[in-house]
Formats: structure tokens, sequence, C-alpha cells
């Protein structure tokens, strides 16, 4: 087991917290970040590890909400295009610019005048920050999106969003490490299992999913932030909350980089609805469905998998059509969408509802939890949080320096100069520092001692890499690493990575003993 983690869960047993966060999705994370920035004494815990619910599911999209003018939800875009802009300044290495193309066929439910001027607005609410929106015809697609099948459209549109260079479940674990730094304790695996409120305290029962130990943990104030589990927990905790979730399922595939255009290309599918084709290294990402469900958690299905195959092969002009062999991997996740708890929503509706969040906040029990939530949103949330449980009288908080963001540009350039002495291109010094962060100096060190820990032993990682995460990340299981500190579990073939040469010394590195069983485990 990790000594970091042992250490965590010894401070976390043996002293009283002044809040525990359940749930280490990017709110958890968030709020866990901005409560440690802020002096307080937190520790945030999950049943399973950091991001491994729908904070790994994404479209890894930092977007405004373009589509969200359909239903004129205004104050919404207008917050997040905000929001948006300012994770671009805070993180301009891991959030960055992308353009995206957009085709509209012939007798589209809008004219295609009217969503360019729906793109110009949303450019206006994102404050210009971006490059503007362009009036696309057919003869111009042809010339510049030579790929897009051009029989019966009416034209086309781009326009500028964002998007997460490194992916979602990496830049979630960015604020567990910002807890981590700030003296905070952060455990995954770790499952609540009953919490009473006793006057000035909860007193809460914990599960150690590696060890089997029970305990508890003691904080005087608690944050729900289990996504779309949150329901469950207030009930729970014997709390009735004025909101409710309902659930979306959202489908993606990995293939084979399909177009040479570093664009995302959106259309909208057969049935109407928005569908992607976002760039991601040598791959390429194709979602979304988005489907009510009835659970917190969902599996792509065949058919979820051949809408995706069929509508890229009808929009795109493929040398070799998509098929299923052509999936490398398939992730799927369950969007928490919030509800007022006395709502019906019907079938026909539900598409339409807003994906704002709510915190509900129960003072009396020192108590608050999170309701929806997007990745572009997570500043605002963690701010938010920290606000509230100020509030519970919980003292000690302090202006402390800002508890988000990338390290300096000052650190930025020291950090690329001494990467360059080791041989590290433009790309591999940027994905590390997106990665790491300060921490990224770490790997420097000890490729300083040793040269061999600059070689790549599995994919793109380093052995420098595999040590840092081995000591400051807490990988307890093998998919621990393969999907979320890294993206090889998306990037490569489960096959081709059982055979990769690197693979039984990268175990050995974070695993030791175990190694063998955790291939075992995640290859079974």
């Amino acid at each position: 087991m990790s000594l970091l983690r042992t250490s965590c869960i010894d401070r976390a047993r043996n002293d009283v917290q002044d809040c525990l966060v359940i749930g280490a999705g990017i709110n958890g994370a968030v709020s866990a970040a901005a409560l440690a920035g802020k002096g307080a004494k937190v520790t945030v815990i999950d049943k399973g590890d950091f991001a491994s619910c729908t904070s790994q599911e994404s479209s890894n999209l930092a977007w405004g909400g373009i589509k969200y003018l359909e239903n004129y939800e205004f104050p919404l875009v207008w917050g997040l295009c905000k929001s948006r802009n300012h994770l671009m300044d805070s993180y301009p290495r891991q959030v960055q610019e992308i353009r995206f193309f957009t085709s509209i066929a012939k007798g589209f439910r809008k004219p295609r005048f009217l969503i360019w001027l729906g793109a110009l607005l949303y450019w206006f609410m994102g404050r210009c920050r971006t490059r503007p929106p362009r009036l696309l015809s057919v003869s111009r697609i042809r010339k510049e999106a030579p790929m897009v099948k051009t029989a019966g459209l009416a034209g086309g549109l781009e326009y500028s969003d964002c998007f997460f260079a490194e992916n979602d479940a990496r830049f979630t674990f960015s604020f567990i490490r910002r807890v981590l730094l700030k003296g905070g304790n952060a455990i995954n695996y770790l499952e609540l299992i009953s919490a009473e409120w006793k006057t000035g305290f909860w007193d809460c029962a914990v599960r150690d999913q590696v060890s089997g130990e029970a305990f508890s943990i003691r904080a005087k104030t608690l944050v729900n932030a289990a996504g779309p589990f949150a329901d469950r927990i207030n009930t729970m905790l014997r709390i009735e909350s004025p909101f409710k979730h309902i659930f979306s399922k959202g489908a993606h595939i990995i293939v084979p980089r399909i177009t040479k255009t570093n664009h995302v290309l959106t259309f909208f599918a057969s049935d109407g609805r928005l569908f992607f084709m976002i760039p991601m290294g040598r791959r390429t990402c194709i979602g979304t469905t988005d489907t009510r469900v009835d659970n917190e958690t969902a599996e792509p299905t065949d058919d979820d998998v051949q809408f995706l195959l069929d509508n890229a092969n009808a929009l795109l002009q493929l040398e070799i059509p998509l098929t299923r062999e052509s999936v490398i991997a398939k992730r799927c996740g369950v969007r928490p969408l919030v509800v007022k708890a006395t709502s019906d929503v019907g079938n026909a509706e539900w598409t339409a509802l807003s994906r704002k969040h709510e915190i509900d906040v129960h003072p009396e029990r020192n108590l608050c939890s999170i309701y929806g939530g997007k990745l572009t949103d997570c500043i605002n949330v963690g701010e938010e949080v920290a606000g509230i449980i100020e509030s519970f009288g919980i003292a000690g908080f302090q202006s402390l320096e800002k508890w988000y963001g990338a390290p300096g540009i000052q650190k930025w350039n020291r950090f690329e100069s001494e990467a360059a002495k080791y041989g590290f291109d433009e790309e591999q010094t940027a994905r590390l520092w997106r990665c790491y962060g300060k921490e990224a100096f770490q790997c420097l060190e000890k490729i300083r001692f040793d040269s061999k820990m600059a070689e790549a032993v599995i994919g793109e990682i380093t052995r420098a890499e595999l040590h840092l995460i081995a000591e400051r990340e807490m990988v307890v299981r093998m998919e621990d690493f393969m999907r979320r500190r890294t993206r090889l579990g998306l990037t490569e073939h489960k096959s081709t990575l059982r055979c990769a040469p690197g693979l039984p010394e990268a175990a050995q590195i974070l695993f030791g003993q175990h190694a063998e069983a955790e291939i075992g485990r995640y290859f079974s």
C-alpha cells in the first residue's frame, strides 16, 4: 500500500477534520482543494479511485455550452463562457482553444444563417476571447474539409471552444494534488458506510476497500459531492433535499485517427442530437449519445457503438469504413442532471433540462450537497462550497494564495529550460508540465541522478514518471494507472498493452510484490 495513502488514513482517523468531502470526482476534488487552500483541515474520500465515475467519462471539452442557446438558457451560457475563459487563463497548457467544424444538412430544424447568428452571439457571450466564427458554403467545406460528405448539405459553420489537452481524469487529479500539497488528506477506495450528526460534528463510519478495515472519521462539516450517488448518500444521512437527479448516459468510442485536421468535427446525428469527432493524439474520440437511464452507472451497449459507427461512416468519406474491429476503447458516463424533488420529468422533455449545478445547504447540520455540475464550471463550485463551509462558523479560514491554477510562467520557463538539457522535445516537455505541474521538477531530479529514468517504459510514460506516480499518486489498481493517471487505457488496445515489453517493469514499480496480481486483474 502507498505510504502516502497510509499517512492520509492515519491523519484522517486521528484528527477531527474541519470538513469531510464525500466523493472525489471533479466536484469533490475542487471542493477539497478550495478548502485546503483556505487553511481548513480537510479530507476527501471516494469509494473508488479519484475521478473514477462521471469525471473520467466526459468528452474532454471545456466549452461554454453553445447548444444551450437553442433552449434560450442565456444566463447559463454567459456563465459557462466566463468559466471557460477563466480556465484558459488559469491553465494555459491544459485548457486550450480548438476549432469546431459543424455541417448543416438541408431541411435542418434551424436555417444555416440563424445557426451562424447563434454562433456569433456565442462568440460575443464568450467576450470575443476566441477566434470569431465563420459561415461556410458547401464549396468551402469541400476545399477545407474534404473528408466531410457534402451531399445534402446546406453549408456549415466554424467556431471555437476549448478542450483538455490531457484528459478529464488527469485534470481532476490536479486538484487532488493541491489537497495533498496543502496538507490535506485524499483517500481513494474508502467507502462511507454510515454517518451520524452529533452536536457539533459528524461521526462517519468508513471501510477501506483495500485492507477491509473499518474505522471512524470525525468532521465538523460534511460535503456530499458524490455526483450521481448524491441522492443515495442523502438518503443514508436522512437528509431531505429540494433537488434530485435524473441521469443521461453519454457513450464514446475511441478509434484510430480518422482525419488529418485538428478540428473537432461536429455534426447533427441521424436523430438530431449533437455528435462529435474529437482529436485525441493519434486517435479520434467519437460521441456522444444522450440517452436517459435509471441507474448511476452505465455501459455502452452494442446499439450505442453501432449508432456511433453508422453516423461516422455516413458523415465522412473514409477510405476504409469504421467497423467494430476499429474500436480501440469505449467510454460511457452518466451525467447527473438536477431537477426539483417534486418534478415528474417525462421522456419528451428531459433533454431540454438545464445542465447548471445546484447546492443544497443544511446549516443546522453543517452539511451541503452538490447536484449536477460541469467540468467547465468547476472553479465556481469550489469557491461556492468553501464559502458555505466558512458560513457554518469553522474557524481559521484564511485568504491564502490562489487555490487553483497552473504554476506561473517563471516556473514554466525554468522547467522548459531544464527539460531541454535532458533531450525532451517541446511536446514531451508540455505533457510533463500538464500532467504533474511543479512535481514535474521531481522527474528531472530523478533523471539527473540516473539517465535511464528518462527512458519511456510503457507508451510515452518514462521511468521517472512511473516512480513519481508510485510515490505521489496513490495508484491502487492497474486500472487507476492505465485509465486515470494516464490515458493508455483509452488510446491503446488492451491486447497491445498486454504485450507491451515494459508492462512487467511498470507494474513492478507501481505495485511491487503485487505486480503480477494487478496485471492479472486488469487483463482478466
